[in-house]
């Protein structure tokens, strides 16, 4: 039986079917990884009501998060590989797009917390992905060879990218609060108005209200 199964996860041509189910595999353990302490913190912060039901949301937000990369990467993973069959098994540039514009709208399209925080994310990421790159990449490390290596933004032109981030999200959290994430909009009031306000040693050091 142990050979057997060796003889199937060795053969490439089962490859492309088990690489979609270590992708989902990895997307959720990297969803709890990510949320859970990211939860926990918010709960500790901010959370409202007795820790019962902080842990439950704690909870339910880490299922949300992992569950959704599991189901993402999956989507993506099957996309891709209908995708190259169907186009006598050469992969195209479009294909990526194609894969991840479907997955994203079928997984992400829901508009909720998480999700929402998900794809700000990632928008930030293409976003960012516009500066002007560096000369020299990053040092890696990672079990899998590639030919390309990310190349870290340019100094000057990140620096200038930061001041201008900074200046938009402080102008916006000051006149244009609606506009901002609720995850963040909590974050930056605990930083910038609450530390504005104390009755107390007790308030001033230890408490926040």
């Amino acid at each position: 039986m142990s050979e057997t199964l060796a003889r199937i996860l060795a053969d490439p041509a089962y490859h492309d079917y088990l690489a979609i189910l270590k992708g989902a595999r990895n997307g959720l353990v990297y969803g709890v990884k990510v949320r859970f302490p990211h939860a926990l913190i918010m709960a500790i912060l901010f959370g409202r009501g007795d820790w019962p039901s902080r842990i439950r949301t704690i909870i339910r937000a880490t299922k949300q998060h992992a569950l959704n990369l599991a189901k993402f990467v999956s989507i993506y993973k099957t996309l891709l590989l209908i995708q190259k069959k169907a186009n006598s098994g050469k992969e195209r540039s479009i294909d990526t797009f194609i894969a991840g514009l479907i997955s994203g709208y079928v997984v992400f399209g829901d508009r909720n917390a998480i999700n929402e925080q998900i794809v700000l994310y990632v928008c930030s990421r293409v976003v960012a992905s516009f500066i002007p790159r560096a000369t020299s990449p990053y040092s890696m490390t990672s079990t899998a060879s590639s030919a390309v290596k990310p190349v870290p933004p340019n100094a000057r032109h990140f620096s200038i990218f930061a001041a201008v981030c900074w200046g938009a999200v402080m102008w916006l959290f000051t006149n244009k609060g609606e506009t901002i994430q609720p995850g963040m909009f909590n974050s930056m009031t605990y930083l910038y108005r609450d530390s504005n306000h104390w009755n107390s040693l007790r308030t001033l050091l230890w408490h926040n209200k």
